[in-house]
């Protein structure tokens, strides 16, 4: 009997952050797959397991959840002033389809790391110790991140001390900033930071009611509402909410009429095809509980309570772009992120989440009379976990 041989493409597996990633050369890919379209998007869902009726991904490299089926390409930039453009892929689970609408901020952190070893920063500008910065296109987006990425002996410093809640062990820390990251417009649609132009709007959503929702877009898409408000403390764990089937729905009908009222679709029956954005995220004030490992994390530790929902699931921890919108929240007076925070003028909160707690700035003032965001910042790490090739039957895609 006839087969087809499998093809072997250039990759490395990545942790950046509290996720991981098949990272890829654009040069590398086969020549079909350079460039946006079907084949792209088939060869990355053969790579990753996808599309898998039993949600298991045996067969590829993800590993059946939301943090761990993705997809980045890189390559030289062709922007003035940045060293790399990075586009980011979210691949479903059990469906065949890869979500590009938004950037994933975990990831982000082994970007810098990623392209400074593999030749696409010029050599002249990585130091033999200290840091090297990198500035970095965040093509889904159209957003600059800025890493800093720290360099001994000439190479990438990937062990270090720098914990992060949600990742068990220490490495070195690398601290980003998302440039500008809240969309600026009109406030008639999907292109302002606010779509609806206010920083508290009342979402009406069937079978659930009338919520009041802080829309906005800084980092990725976000809706976020009260727990009160649907009935949780902000204390919950994964499988508080992943077990429970009738909340699923109901944060997806939320997630879905959050949507339209941002105008990121027309219509309810358009968001099953839009999983990666937007996100959906509850808040309240600060309460003590026990994180995901067993860690107490006191009330008096954290500012506010936050936990957020990635592709229909409640993340184990904290999505980076969530963190960047939490951020940009918290500093803008009003928004329900930041009156659970306690309200008023503030730069940097640090929330907990089902895995413990995180820290993420902002830098916010008023312009005319609106808030502007200049960065966001916050700190996540990242490590190469194998390199190699991934390897791909050659009528796959």
């Amino acid at each position: 009997m006839a087969s087809t041989p499998q093809i072997k493409i250039p990759a490395v597996y990545m942790r950046g952050g509290t996720s991981k990633g098949v990272f890829f050369r654009l040069q590398d890919l086969p020549a079909a797959a350079r460039q946006p379209g079907p084949a792209r998007d088939t060869l990355l869902l053969r790579v990753i397991g996808s599309p898998d009726p039993y949600a298991k991904q045996i067969d590829g490299m993800g590993a059946a959840t939301s943090s761990t089926s993705k997809a980045v390409i890189l390559s030289r930039s062709t922007r003035p002033d940045h060293d790399v453009d990075y586009l980011f892929g979210q691949v479903s689970i059990d469906s065949a389809f890869v979500d590009w609408s938004g950037n994933c901020g975990n990831l982000s952190a082994a970007v810098g790391p990623f392209a400074i070893a593999q030749g696409l920063v010029d050599p002249a500008r990585i130091p033999e110790n200290g840091t090297c910065t990198v500035r970095i296109w965040q093509a889904n987006i159209s957003k600059t991140i800025v890493a800093h990425v720290p360099i001994t002996a000439g190479q990438v410093q990937e062990t270090g001390t720098f914990e992060l809640d949600g990742v068990t062990f220490p490495a070195a820390e690398v601290p980003l900033e998302f440039i500008e990251p809240a969309d600026e417009g009109d406030g008639e649609g999907g292109g302002a930071m606010f779509p609806t132009g206010k920083v508290v709007e009342d979402l009406d959503v069937p079978g659930v009611g009338t919520l009041r929702a802080t829309l906005i877009n800084a980092g990725i898409p976000t809706i976020f509402v009260n727990a009160a408000d649907i009935a949780y403390t902000g204390t919950e764990l994964q499988d508080a909410i992943n077990s429970d089937t009738k909340a699923m729905a109901m944060f997806e009908t939320i997630r879905a009429h959050g949507a339209v009222k941002m105008g990121l679709i027309n219509h309810v029956d358009e968001a099953g095809r839009r999983q990666h954005t937007p996100k959906v995220a509850f808040v309240s004030p600060p309460k003590d509980y026990t994180a995901s490992s067993g860690k107490a994390v006191a009330a008096a530790e954290i500012d506010l309570l936050v936990r957020a929902l990635s592709m229909g699931k409640l993340h184990h921890a904290m999505m980076g772009t969530a963190a960047v919108a939490i951020g940009t929240a918290a500093a803008i007076p009003g928004t329900l992120v930041n009156l659970a925070a306690g309200g008023g003028e503030r730069q940097a909160v640090r929330f907990g989440h089902p895995s413990g707690t995180l820290r993420v700035g902002a830098e916010a003032s008023k312009v005319d009379g609106e808030w502007v965001v200049t960065k966001a910042l916050m700190s996540r790490s990242a490590r190469v976990l194998m390199e190699g090739w991934v390897r791909v039957p050659g009528d796959s895609f």
